[in-house]
C-alpha cells in the first residue's frame, strides 16, 4: 500500500500550477451524457473520483480517453441506464450521474453512493427535486429505481444550498419541458461551471453562482470542447502548505476570488497575499498568528473541504485557532492523526480549538479522508523528522500530483510503496 514520506523543515519556494477543479469536472463528465456527442475536456485531472467516473460512463456504453492532459468523452453510443453497484461505492458524487442519465433516457437505475465518510450526506434533495420535475422514484432495498415519461420544468425551493441537488437538477431540467427554476441554490463557482459547459453544448441556463438558477429545458445538446476551472481547494492546500513551512510560493492560474475566505483567514494569521488574473502569491514568514474564529458555511462562506487544512497550517500559531464544522458532523476525524505529531487541539461537538505549539514531531499517520490526509501533508512539512502517511488513496481521490507539486515548491517528500 503506497505511503507519502515527508521529511519537515524545507521552506517553500517556486512556482505550480493548479490542476482542474475535481468539484467541477466530475458534474460536467455526467452532464457529457446529454450531449449525446463527442466532448472534449482540457485540462482534466487524473484523479481517482475522475478514473471511477470514467468507469461509470463506459458501463453506460459511452467511451472515454485520455489525450495528454486531456479528456475525450464520446457518449453517442450510451447503451445503458444503470450503474453497477460497485462503481456507485467508490465516490459519493457518483450520484450526479442519476439527472443526466433520467432525461437522457427516461429511466435510471443507481445505488446509494459511497465516499469519504464525513457522515451523514443523504440525498433526499436530489430525489424530491426529481420527483418534482415528474420522476417516478423507487428507493426501497438500498436502490434507486427511476423512471420519467415526461419531465416538465417548474420552480423549485431546495431546502437547503446543496451542492450534489443543484447540479443534479440542472442536468434533470436540461432534458425537462419548459422552464425550471431554481431557489436557494448552491452558489459555488463549480456551479457556474457546470452551468457555462451546459451553454458550450448548446444549453440555456442563466444564473449559476447566485441563489436562483434557470434552466431553459428541451433545447438539443451537441459536443463541445471546454477547459474546468482551475481546483480552489487544491490552491488553499498549497498557500496552506506555505504557511505552514514558511516560504515565498506563486500558484499559477488560482483564482483567489474562488477562495476569498481561506485568503482572508491565511492574511488574518500573517501571511502576505496577493491575488491577479495570474494566480496567487503567498509570503509567510515565522510563527502564524491566531485568526479570528473560522466557521464552515455553504459558500461564499467558509469551504468545508478546507477546514483540516487550514487547522494544519495554524498548529503553531500563537495564541488559541477556533473552528466550528457547521456542514458535516464527522469532520473532526484527522485530528486524532495530527494530535500524534504533537499537535494540541480540543474538540467538543462541532467546535474544534488548536492551542498552538512551539513544535511538531514527525510521526506515522493514517489518512482518514481526503482532504484530512492533506492536512497531515500539510503539518508534516513543518514537523521535526519524517512523517509518513499512510491511507493514501484517499489523497489521490482529489489531488493530481500532490508530491511533485511540493516537491516543486522544495519539499523533501516521496511516494513510496
Amino acid at each position: 500500500m503506497s505511503r507519502l514520506l515527508i521529511q519537515g523543515g524545507n521552506r517553500l519556494a517556486g512556482e505550480v500550477t493548479i490542476q482542474g477543479a475535481k468539484n467541477s469536472v466530475l458534474p460536467v463528465l455526467a452532464a457529457t451524457i446529454l450531449t449525446g456527442g463527442e466532448v472534449e475536456l482540457r485540462r482534466c485531472p487524473r484523479l481517482r473520483d475522475v478514473e471511477a467516473s470514467i468507469r461509470i460512463l463506459q458501463a453506460l456504453g459511452c467511451r472515454a480517453a485520455w489525450q495528454g492532459d486531456n479528456l475525450a468523452v464520446d457518449t453517442s453510443r450510451m447503451s445503458g441506464c444503470a450503474i453497477p453497484d460497485a462503481l456507485m461505492r467508490e465516490m459519493r458524487s457518483s450520484a450526479i450521474f442519476l439527472g443526466a442519465i433520467l432525461a437522457r433516457c427516461g429511466q435510471a437505475e443507481l445505488s446509494y453512493p459511497g465516499g469519504c465518510e464525513l457522515g451523514p450526506r443523504p440525498i433526499d434533495l436530489h430525489i424530491s427535486g426529481l420527483r418534482a420535475l415528474g420522476a417516478e422514484i423507487d428507493d426501497t432495498g438500498g436502490t434507486l429505481h427511476c423512471k420519467a415519461q415526461k419531465l416538465t420544468g417548474r420552480e423549485i425551493v431546495l431546502g437547503f444550498p446543496s451542492v450534489g441537488a443543484t447540479e443534479n437538477l440542472m442536468l434533470a431540467a436540461c432534458g425537462a419541458e419548459g422552464v425550471t427554476v431554481l431557489s436557494n441554490a448552491a452558489r459555488e463557482p463549480e456551479i457556474e461551471d457546470l452551468q457555462n459547459f451546459l451553454n458550450t453544448c448548446g444549453g440555456e441556463v442563466t444564473g449559476g453562482g447566485t441563489s436562483t438558477v434557470v434552466i431553459r429545458g428541451g433545447r438539443p445538446l451537441h459536443g463541445g470542447t471546454y477547459t474546468v476551472i482551475p481546483d480552489r481547494i487544491a490552491a488553499a492546500t498549497y498557500l496552506c502548505a506555505a504557511a505552514s513551512a514558511g516560504g515565498d510560493i506563486f500558484l499559477r492560474g488560482a483564482r483567489e476570488a474562488h477562495l476569498s475566505t481561506v485568503t482572508a483567514a491565511l492574511r488574518e494569521a500573517g501571511c502576505a497575499i496577493n491575488g491577479d488574473s495570474g494566480g496567487i502569491a503567498c509570503r509567510c514568514a515565522g510563527r502564524l498568528n491566531a485568526p479570528r474564529p473560522i466557521r464552515t458555511a455553504p459558500y461564499p462562506g467558509f469551504p468545508t473541504d478546507a477546514q483540516a487544512i487550514v487547522m494544519a497550517a495554524l498548529l503553531r500559531c500563537r495564541g488559541a485557532a477556533v473552528f466550528e464544522e457547521n456542514l458535516f458532523s464527522s469532520r473532526y476525524r484527522h485530528v486524532d492523526e495530527l494530535a500524534r505529531m504533537g499537535a494540541d487541539i480540543r474538540t467538543s461537538g462541532r467546535v474544534a480549538v488548536v492551542l498552538g505549539v512551539e513544535r511538531l514531531h514527525g510521526a506515522a499517520v493514517r489518512s482518514t479522508d481526503l482532504r484530512g490526509g492533506a492536512a497531515l501533508c500539510v503539518a508534516a512539512l513543518t514537523a521535526e523528522g519524517e512523517t509518513v502517511v499512510s491511507d493514501i488513496a484517499h489523497i489521490d481521490r482529489g489531488y493530481q500530483s500532490l508530491e511533485q507539486d511540493l516537491t516543486a515548491l522544495g519539499a523533501e517528500i516521496r511516494r513510496a510503496e
